[in-house]
């Protein structure tokens, strides 16, 4: 590499007096689910941050008990699959992890991930990639702080940490909101507004979160503040708004506690309607601060259309849409299905996807609020037919109790979505041995340039 300095450790690792060691050459035999190199050592096997498969590198490892770390001093022989980073925040900022990796590289190891965890289950179908892997993601959340000189910066978190990585652009967020954040910082200056200080609690502009509509091209700008006295407020949202009239509206969210959940319970319109819209797969839907929405709306509509697919409804089945927020997967369900239920355990969801069906005059839609297992637990007792059951839980996937709910209701077809192929494989082996088998798995990729792969699979109920 060039500037061996940009390799930079994530993780301060405090070495204790005389575990120091000096650099040793290793060769690199794999890759873990993260994207980071494997190399043996001392019959140990340690994950170094940006080492690809069979790249010679000379690294320096240490210990501290238990725990065995290493990281890069220079590549001595580089892979074909190397590239230089696009964004010059790569080594510290530790949003993304694969962009040393050529996009086709960063593909395949996803690609040969997802197939490893589903050997036990069937054939796994070629990734579906994004034609343009930058400037997608349609949410952003931006932490503020002020330098030692008093400059208003802003960023994400080093991982492990709470140091703000200050960032100009994000090459895979939209560039829209970069341009805003650039305005806030300007303002926050020029107005003497103070950024929180989590360590002190005192402050006041702790976070900026953007949403963008991609196809209505709607913005949403959300302040989340300590208190509701916003310091010159009607000046500084009428110069924001006279910079970018393309805001659509303007929320204050009050967050006075100390802890690292962003959004806080109480908000106020500052302007606009308080919500946005956007279009997936022919279909409106109005986004709130607080709503769910998926992240990469281009891939979002390839996923949804490939479960869709998979499910192969023909027009006179009853749909369960377990997990249903604010009700993307049921309304698209809607057009081929007889019927549609979602069940949500988020209140403000349930009423945002119940809004969601009612913009979009879908009649043949009906969405519960409660936990899903009791929800479907409660139709199987009722002995409810349910043909083909919609499931995308979150990362840690789902509990027993859910996947045994799934299996007493018996649907012929269930469709799993899953944003945590590990977890889903765990869900899957459950599910297999209730009744079900596995007939298609579809790798997506939702995140370029992060280790995250979504995945679709169709189960089929045994006859």
């Amino acid at each position: 590499m060039k500037n061996n300095k940009q390799y930079k450790s994530k993780k301060n690792v405090k070495r204790p007096t005389g575990q120091k060691s000096e650099p040793v050459e290793v060769k690199c035999i794999a890759s873990d689910e993260s994207g980071r190199g494997l190399i043996e050592y001392e019959n140990k096997r340690i994950s170094i941050p940006y080492l690809i498969e069979g790249e010679k590198a000379l690294v320096r490892i240490s210990k501290q008990g238990k725990h065995t770390n290493a990281k890069i001093v220079s590549i001595k022989e580089k892979s074909k699959n190397r590239v230089e980073p696009k964004c010059k925040y790569f080594y510290e900022c530790g949003g993304c992890q694969l962009q040393h990796l050529s996009y086709e590289a960063q593909l395949s190891l996803k690609e040969n991930y997802v197939r490893n965890l589903m050997k036990p289950f069937g054939k796994v179908q070629n990734i579906i990639s994004m034609e343009n892997p930058y400037d997608y993601r349609n949410k952003i959340h931006s932490a503020f702080a002020s330098t030692r000189d008093r400059e208003i910066v802003s960023g994400f978190y080093k991982e492990f940490s709470h140091e703000i990585i200050p960032i100009e652009r994000c090459i895979i967020q939209d560039e829209r909101a970069d341009k805003i954040l650039k305005t806030i910082r300007e303002l926050v200056k020029s107005f003497k507004i103070k950024p929180y200080k989590e360590d002190y609690q005192e402050g006041f502009l702790r976070h900026v979160l953007i949403k963008t509509g991609f196809k209505s091209n709607q913005i949403m700008v959300v302040f989340v503040v300590s208190n509701k006295i916003f310091p010159s407020k009607n000046n500084f949202m009428k110069v924001l708004r006279e910079k970018h009239p393309e805001i659509s509206t303007i929320i204050m969210n009050i967050n006075n506690k100390s802890t690292s959940v962003v959004l806080g319970n109480n908000e106020m319109v500052v302007y606009g309607k308080g919500v946005i819209e956007d279009t997936l797969c022919g279909f409106t839907f109005q986004i709130s601060a607080k709503s769910f929405y998926q992240i990469n709306p281009i891939q979002t509509e390839k996923l949804y259309n490939k479960a869709i697919e998979f499910a192969n409804l023909k027009g006179n089945e009853t749909v369960l849409d377990a997990y249903s927020g604010i009700g993307t997967i049921s309304l698209i369900a809607s057009k081929k299905a007889s019927e549609v239920i979602g069940v949500e355990i988020n209140r403000d969801a349930v009423q945002n996807a119940i809004k969601n069906a009612r913009i979009n005059k879908v009649n043949n839609v009906k969405f519960y609020q409660g936990d899903a297992g009791e929800f479907m637990m409660a139709l199987a007792n009722d002995k409810t037919h349910i043909d083909t059951v919609f499931m995308d839980p979150p990362r840690n996937g789902s509990d027993e109790k859910f996947l045994s709910s799934v299996a007493s209701l018996k649907p012929k077809k269930i469709v799993y979505i899953s944003c945590n192929p590990t977890t889903q494989a765990r869900d899957l082996k459950y599910l297999t041995s209730r009744g079900y088998r596995v007939d298609k798995i579809q790798p997506v990729d939702m995140f370029p340039h992060t280790s995250h792969v979504e995945c679709c699979v169709l189960l089929v109920k045994n006859k």
